[in-house]
């Protein structure tokens, strides 16, 4: 056959167009085999799987497959809750602008826990001048974890000016008094040196509207106490009211010593339903001898400083009397909850 140049141009258009078309057949079948793209993450980047793999509003351990290159047995375990267990340390009775202070300083910083003070926080009449000189270079290192209570000796100062000028909102309302939560327990600080009926009245409101299986409460005069300053009635009323609401523990300053009462009733009766007092006026200033011993008391001690440490849990409680380097007095133990 003889090929024309005319039939020649024919045959070749032919042959353009048949390839045309079959070069859009495979690009299209090749874009429908590549998956489109998805969210704005990088190659490599796990961060938006997880992120759409955790229910909204919640958080989720990840999974192996949310970790490449780990085996399951490299994830890695959810964190305990911080709420589960709790610590509170602190003691009554600080700041005299002597060493004492300073080494009962430096026993709250072997835990991050909550520190308390269980009033006369600055000597000897908790001026501003006092809390600056003697409190804030010790314990006021640790101002921001601190929960005071105020003791008699603020009050040698006009409505205890310093203590209030000093811990600011931390110290509560006017009256001195307020609650927090600690983990699962519930935690008063309360103003025993003015006790008002408004204070009684808050109290029982807020024991009723905030029912709590356990309750610590602290503040400056002891309801029972072997030392100088023996049993002191006029705080009665707060005792009742907790133990009327199944509180479990109580911890005091005044008297200038350690001493752990086994659990009673507010007319000091023994009881295993009883509350148990703690008296631990040993932050700092001078310790002074026990009288005799009064009802239910377990230990005591009155030559060394230090602190106590509560661990609290759910239910249950334990406690430690940490003394200051060169110490060697020690007490511990744990108790449950009504």
């Amino acid at each position: 056959m003889t090929y024309t140049p005319r039939r020649v141009a024919g045959i070749t258009a032919v042959l353009v167009a048949v390839a045309a078309i079959v070069l859009v057949i495979v690009v299209v079948r090749g874009q429908q085999a590549i998956p489109a793209p998805t969210s704005a993450a990088s190659a490599g980047d796990t961060s938006a799987v997880a992120a759409t793999a955790a229910p909204s509003g919640r958080s989720s351990a990840p999974s192996a497959t949310e970790l490449p290159g780990e085996t399951p047995s490299a994830v890695r375990s959810p964190t305990p809750s911080s709420s589960s267990t709790a610590v509170l340390v602190g003691a009554g009775d600080i700041a005299t602008c002597r060493r004492a202070e300073t080494e009962t300083a430096a026993l709250l910083n072997r835990t991050g826990g909550t520190i308390f003070t269980a009033g006369d926080n600055a000597y000897d009449d908790g001026t501003a001048a006092e809390f600056a000189d003697c409190f804030d270079p010790s314990w006021g290192r640790y101002k921001g974890r601190i929960h005071p209570a105020p003791g008699n000796h603020e009050y040698h100062t006009r409505n205890a000016a310093g203590y209030y000028g000093y811990f600011g909102a931390a110290a509560g309302a006017e009256g001195g008094y307020y609650a927090y939560d600690l983990g699962s327990w519930h935690i008063y600080s309360l103003n025993s040196e003015v006790i008002s009926d408004g204070e009684l009245s808050w109290l029982r409101g807020d024991l009723e509207s905030n029912p709590r299986p356990c309750v610590l409460a602290y503040w400056h005069h002891p309801r029972f106490s072997s030392g100088q300053h023996g049993n002191d009635g006029s705080v009665a009323p707060l005792w009742e009211i907790l133990a009327a609401n199944d509180a479990d523990v109580v911890v005091n300053g005044h008297d200038h010593d350690y001493e752990r009462f086994a659990p009673q009733t507010p007319t000091g009766k023994a009881s295993a339903t009883g509350i148990r007092e703690f008296v631990v006026g040993t932050g700092g200033a001078a310790l002074r001898p026990f009288d005799s011993p009064v009802a239910n008391s377990e230990v005591r001690n009155a030559k060394t400083n230090g602190v106590i440490e509560f661990t609290l849990s759910s239910g249950s409680y334990a406690w430690e009397f940490v003394p200051v380097a060169g110490g060697s007095f020690r007490d511990a133990g744990s108790g449950t909850c009504h």
